[in-house]
């Protein structure tokens, strides 16, 4: 079946201003979509809007902030949505941590998908809209030096797993996806996990990562984003996908 041409939509992207939130800005944007970038960076969203022009909207917003995804999906009514909270975590062993950082991707990451999928569903957007969000390869595998981080990302996917079934028993067409992209040096988060499971492994960085082989690039992320968002529906579809360098695999 032919791909979903996404040219002349809107799309909105939070966490837009780095990261694999700013290569998936970049990617929809040049698959044709007008991306609307939410992020708390105004000079970052500021550099997005000098390289994508009238492409893209910013907005200087906390996504995590209880009104915000009302307000903006009210107004956009896009047809792509994609959900990429980060809060950083503190990478330390579990009896280092204080239950405030042990719990802060629960704060952040869980409670940004929360709010936004449940407006998605309440609105609702439109039949045939897209929502994409942005778990972690630690939701299958765990991560024992960041706290509740694996656990708040495997409560991500199955927020999206819910909602895609909310969205069949009320026959909505909205399609919930999650991504479980793999740890990576390529971002500033990724960077200080990959940092701490070296020194825990009592292992320099190149040869952690040289046992890892390669590495997932947020180019790719931002195509693999792509390509779900104009992939045709089908009941075969699982949900979840793992995102490594090698590309999508339906999450087991």
């Amino acid at each position: 079946m032919p791909s979903r041409d996404i040219s002349g939509t809107t799309a909105v992207v939070t966490g837009a201003s780095r990261g694999f939130g700013r290569a998936i800005t970049v990617a929809l944007a040049d698959a044709g979509a007008q991306v609307v970038g939410v992020a708390r960076d105004r000079a970052r969203l500021d550099d997005l809007c000098a390289e994508l022009g009238d492409r893209f909207v910013p907005v200087v917003a906390d996504a995590s902030t209880p009104t915000v995804a009302g307000l903006i999906l009210d107004q956009h009514q896009p047809r792509t949505l994609v959900l990429n909270p980060g809060a950083v975590p503190l990478m330390r062993p579990l009896q280092h941590h204080t239950w405030q950082t042990f719990s802060r991707a629960w704060d952040v990451d869980v409670q940004h998908v929360f709010r936004w999928v449940r407006e998605a569903l309440l609105i609702p957007l439109a039949p045939g809209a897209e929502v994409v969000s942005l778990s972690s390869g630690a939701a299958l595998g765990g991560s024992p030096l960041s706290g509740g981080y694996a656990g708040a990302k495997a409560t991500i996917r199955f927020i999206s797993a819910y909602a895609a079934a909310e969205s069949d028993r009320n026959g909505l067409g909205i399609r919930f996806t999650s991504v479980l992209p793999t740890l990576t040096p390529a971002t500033d988060m990724g960077a200080a996990g990959v940092a701490a499971y070296a020194r825990s492994e009592n292992v320099d960085i190149a040869d952690f990562l040289e046992r890892r082989g390669p590495a997932l690039l947020p180019d790719q992320v931002g195509k693999a984003v792509v390509e779900l968002v104009t992939a045709p529906a089908s009941p075969s579809d699982p949900g979840a996908y793992v995102l490594s360098a090698a590309g999508l695999t339906p999450a087991p």
